[in-house]
C-alpha cells in the first residue's frame, strides 16, 4: 500500500488523492493516478466543476475530467501489452462502481483499499463478480 500512496501524490485531482497498483506474483505490473486524459489541462491549472457546482463524492462521475487511477492502472497495461489477469489491485480509495466493472472485465482476482468510498454498488458488484476485497487498515 506504501507505493500506492507515492503514486497518489501524482494525482492532480483536486479532491482526492488516489493511486493504484497491479501486482501479480509479488511484480508491480502497472501504477495509476487520478488526472486528466493526455494532453488536457489538468483540474490544477482550471479549477474542479464539481467541486464548484457542489456535487457530492462518489456521484455524477461524469462531470468529472479526471481519469481514475484505476481505469489508469488498466490503461498503462493495455498500452504496454501486459496482461493483469489474475492479479491484485491496491488503492488507497475504495473503486467506484465504474471501476470495478472495469476491473472484473480485467480479471483482477483481487481488490485491497484503504480508504472507503461511498458507493456500495461497487462492493456489491466485486461480490457478485467474486473479487475478493479487502479493506487494509482504517479512514
Amino acid at each position: 500500500m506504501d507505493i500506492a500512496r507515492v503514486v497518489a501524490r501524482r494525482s492532480t485531482c483536486l479532491r482526492n488523492q488516489v493511486g493504484a497498483v497491479i501486482v501479480r506474483d509479488k511484480r508491480i505490473l502497472s501504477t495509476g493516478y487520478n488526472g486528466a486524459p493526455h494532453n488536457m489541462t489538468h483540474c490544477l491549472a482550471i479549477g474542479c466543476v464539481r467541486e464548484d457546482e457542489g456535487v457530492a463524492s462518489g456521484t455524477r462521475h461524469e462531470l468529472c475530467r479526471a481519469v481514475h487511477a484505476e481505469q489508469n492502472a488498466i490503461i498503462q497495461s493495455a498500452l504496454h501489452g501486459v496482461s493483469i489477469e489474475g492479479a491484485t489491485l491496491y488503492c488507497t480509495h475504495q473503486p467506484c462502481v465504474l471501476c470495478a466493472k472495469m476491473l472484473i472485465n480485467s480479471h483482477i482476482r483481487r481488490v485491497v483499499f484503504e480508504k472507503s468510498y461511498p458507493d456500495a454498488d461497487a462492493l456489491r458488484f466485486f461480490e457478485d463478480a467474486g473479487v475478493e476485497v479487502v479493506r487494509f487498515g482504517s479512514d
